[in-house]
């Protein structure tokens, strides 16, 4: 027998563990070259595993386990040939037998990094999902679906058939004091280490300021129709507020360095990472050279990015780098809040919800689409002074679109 040992590959620098999120080949499949067989979660991004030979598949490692780079995933014996059989074969159902009812419902692939977290937390099993995706593979919207149909579908057996106690059923019985544990995804733990890291080792501070989003609200009803006429996307607020801080940003190098040990290590470009929320957790990469792209490009950039991040595709490369961090909680509906700094970065800008409220204007009370902006900021590198200029400077832009499209 000839094996072919599958070890977990060199990933990236700074990425000496992963986590085997699921596999996507059974025990004991034949599997061709190149094919993907797992997924490992880093730190960072899902990736793909993909077997090194042809042959029979043998699971070594488990999933969930986290494994070291250079750790044994599995083995390949390349001495079984295609075609050869190394599972139990299915049997075959004449057309006079009705086939089992659990085949109606079987699915034929396995299920996406976003859609297999959404599965897990609504206790739904991937082989009771039918996938639509490419040859089966269940989506995330198969999967929210799924959940949904759980939802809504009766939570008991009719009462002539049924066999089990109330008590034995999943069924939450009000006022039960039920725990459960379970595991961290590698995701989470790095987040989580990441805030606390934040919090202990920067001197962070929050600066507020308000801004007046008629501006921006008139330019878009305005030039929406012609935008996504020549663009084929719609203008949003990420760009536009990308935008103007990578104006300013270049104004002010501070507000865009980082420290480095005993120095300040300053940028004469802008990468602002951009804040995505996905079923794994929050991710912020990066759309480099902010300040030489057009409000379209950046459009492009953030959505092809929010894409792969949702469906659990964002390479290594692509989690890298970033300046500057801006993040909106308003999507969410938040008015107000003190986002934490995206180490090594130095400021992170947070947008809001958009609220129409009483404000005076030119002495007269107006009532205006209003949004609050918070910047925090590494008060060891960002004196109280540059960062609440910075803000001001970001504001009066915002509240004059042209002159942000002008350069001034």
């Amino acid at each position: 027998m000839s094996v072919v040992e599958m070890k977990v590959p060199t990933i990236g620098e700074s990425i000496t563990e992963v986590t085997l999120s699921q596999w996507l080949k059974k025990d004991g499949d034949y599997v061709n070259i190149d094919e993907p067989i797992c997924e490992f979660e880093s730190d960072k991004a899902t990736l793909e595993f993909p077997a090194e030979a042809s042959g029979k598949l043998i699971h070594v490692a488990k999933e969930g386990d986290d494994l070291t780079i250079g750790a044994l995933v599995a083995r390949i014996d390349t001495s079984v040939k295609a075609g050869t059989p190394v599972s139990e074969p299915v049997k075959e159902v004449t057309a006079t037998t009705p086939p089992p009812a659990e085949t109606k419902v079987a699915a034929g692939g396995h299920p996406s990094p976003a859609a297999g977290k959404i599965l897990r937390e609504g206790s739904v099993d991937p082989a009771t999902v039918a996938g639509s995706g490419r040859e089966g593979r269940i989506t995330k919207e198969d999967a929210i679906k799924a959940v949904e149909q759980k939802t809504t579908a009766p939570a008991v057996t009719p009462v002539s058939t049924q066999t089990v106690s109330p008590i034995a059923s999943s069924v939450t019985i009000p006022g039960s004091r039920v725990e459960r544990k379970e595991k961290m995804s590698r995701m989470r733990r790095t987040i989580a280490s990441r805030l606390v890291s934040a919090k202990n080792q920067t001197a962070m501070l929050t600066t507020f300021n308000e801004v007046d989003m008629s501006g921006i609200l008139n330019l878009r009803e305005k030039y929406q129709e012609a935008f996504v006429a020549k663009y084929g996307i719609k203008l949003g607020f990420m760009s536009i507020f990308s935008k103007a801080c990578a104006q300013v940003l270049m104004q002010m190098p501070d507000v865009n360095a980082r420290i480095e040990e005993n120095d300040i290590v300053y940028h004469d470009y802008v990468d602002i990472s951009v804040a995505i929320s996905t079923p794994t957790g929050l991710v912020v990469p990066p759309v480099h050279n902010v300040e030489s792209l057009g409000l379209h490009k950046i459009e492009y950039k953030i959505k092809d990015l929010a894409v792969k991040a949702r469906d659990g595709k964002l390479s290594i490369d692509e989690m890298k780098g970033g300046t500057f961090t801006i993040t909106n909680g308003g999507v969410f509906g938040s008015l107000l809040s003190t986002p934490i700094i995206n180490e090594p970065q130095s400021a992170i800008l947070g947008m809001h919800a958009t609220k129409e409220r009483a404000v005076v204007i030119d002495g007269k009370i107006e009532i205006r689409p209003m949004m609050y902006l918070a910047l925090s900021y590494d008060h060891r590198i960002i004196d109280g002074s540059t960062s609440v200029t910075f803000l001001v400077k970001v504001k009066e832009l915002l509240e004059d679109p042209m002159k942000l499209m002008m350069g001034l």
